[in-house]
């Protein structure tokens, strides 16, 4: 009995050092995980109360060359049973990423925690974060190649109908032809009308033909702008000189029919 009873004893005592221990456990675990965490994270990590023991963590997406760079700092609170409960925490700031970034990113946390409970996870579930920011550059990546090939495709298809235009058909054609005739009169109409208030050019037969069929009246305009052929009658003058041949040495001339002044 005696036995029994001290080996009971023993156990008790044992156990009441081991729950002693483990109390005092939490502690020292808590203060060497924040010693690695500020010689991990030198830049990103922030103290901000010892009692409950509360920091921040800036966790930064990998940044690659012309890569925007996403972020998002999380405060995190120690229990007092920690790491065998989980620890309190709240993402408190975010910069480049949406709220459905961030409903994924608490998501994540939350399974990280339930995966590691009973040891030090700090590391773990910023680790975890970070990969997640840099899945979320990777989508930012993705969304602006998507735009900027869409953008592309965009300015091709508009080439393409200006350089191809539309498909000529004997209606569209004839339209076409319509409006340009009428475009192209008016145009020269315009520049001649300038032309001659300027004095610089009279108008030849052929460009009032081009610009108005009613031709009825050029000839007469033509005399009229004073292109009359001149004639130099000094000429004639010495005809009565000349000797013309008679009838009679014409060969085909019949005397029975006379002449024409008979």
């Amino acid at each position: 009995m005696c036995r029994a009873g001290l080996s009971v004893g023993v156990v008790l005592y044992l156990n009441g050092v081991s729950q002693s221990f483990n109390m005092t456990d939490y502690t020292e675990e808590q203060r060497n995980e924040l010693e690695a965490l500020e010689s991990i994270y030198p830049d990103s990590f922030t103290v901000v109360s010892e009692n409950p023991t509360s920091f921040t963590i800036t966790v930064t997406s990998d940044t690659g060359e012309d890569e925007e760079t996403v972020e998002a700092t999380i405060q995190f609170t120690y229990v007092e049973q920690y790491p065998d409960e989980p620890p309190i925490f709240e993402v408190i700031e975010q910069e480049n990423i949406q709220k459905s970034d961030v409903a994924d990113i608490i998501t994540l946390l939350n399974e990280q925690i339930q995966e590691n409970i009973g040891m030090v996870m700090i590391f773990t579930l910023v680790t975890a974060v970070q990969e997640k920011l840099n899945e979320v550059v990777d989508q930012i990546k993705f969304r602006k190649e998507e735009e900027k090939l869409l953008k592309e495709k965009e300015a091709e298809e508009v080439e393409k109908a200006v350089f191809h235009g539309t498909p000529v058909t004997i209606e569209n054609f004839l339209s076409w032809k319509a409006k340009f005739d009428v475009e192209l009169a008016e145009i020269r109409r315009k520049r001649q009308r300038e032309e001659e208030q300027a004095g610089k050019v009279k108008l030849t037969g052929k460009q009032l033909f081009e610009t108005d069929h009613n031709l009825d009246t050029s000839d007469i305009q033509f005399l009229e702008e004073g292109n009359n052929v001149e004639v130099d009658e000094s000429l004639f003058q010495d005809m009565d000189d000349l000797e013309l041949d008679d009838d009679d040495d014409d060969p085909d001339y019949n005397p029975d029919l006379g002449s024409e002044e008979d």
